[in-house]
């Protein structure tokens, strides 16, 4: 069995549960430095929601990336920034390889705001700076994972639907999950254990 640092190296995917702000919704995550195309289908046919790009906010701003709305923040909604595209390497951008290939740009420090364009098919959500013990969200939670881990400054973060597009709930997904190889982390377990209060 592998440990979660190369679970997560090798494009594997973990389930965030626990979010305080989104009333117990789930979210299939990755680290956004790992992501590979598989990664990326996987989470389009089984997560079923929107595939977004968690990001700091300093990396947002060394892209020249703001939060759409400046409440996002201290809200249950998400910060959103513009949506993002690779300047170069793409085609349509929807594809799971032109999408992983825009968030392996957006998360490489060698690459800048110029190595994007807007609008695009990756949707940068924007965390809060003081981290998950100020907003116990699975994007900061899942930066926090990631930053713990070794593996970049990125995650990224799939809502967990039904077959009916409603929001899947833990105990409909533990069997799944299991059967997938995938670990399922209760986001404020681990901030409790792992994050200095």
């Amino acid at each position: 069995m592998k440990d979660l640092t190369e679970h997560l190296r090798d494009g594997g995917l973990v389930v965030l549960a626990g979010d305080a702000l989104r009333g117990g919704d789930l979210d299939l995550a990755a680290a956004a430095s790992w992501v590979t195309p598989e990664t990326i289908a996987f989470m389009a046919r089984h997560g079923r929601g929107l595939i977004c790009l968690g990001l700091d906010s300093v990396r947002a701003a060394e892209l020249g990336i703001t939060p759409q709305r400046s409440e996002g923040h201290g809200s249950s909604g998400r910060p959103f920034g513009r949506s993002i595209e690779a300047a170069q390497g793409v085609t349509t951008g929807i594809s799971a390889a032109d999408r992983a290939h825009t968030i392996r740009v957006a998360v490489d420090p060698t690459c800048g705001a110029a190595d994007l364009v807007s609008p695009g098919h990756i949707f940068p959500l924007i965390a809060n700076p003081a981290g998950p013990r100020a907003r116990l969200s699975t994007l900061e939670a899942g930066l926090a994972i990631m930053a713990h881990h070794g593996l970049g400054n990125g995650v990224v973060l799939c809502a967990m639907l039904r077959e009916d597009g409603t929001m899947a709930r833990i105990g409909e997904i533990e069997r799944w999950a299991e059967q997938e190889g995938i670990p399922i982390i209760d986001i404020a377990e681990w901030v409790d254990t792992n994050v200095p209060a």
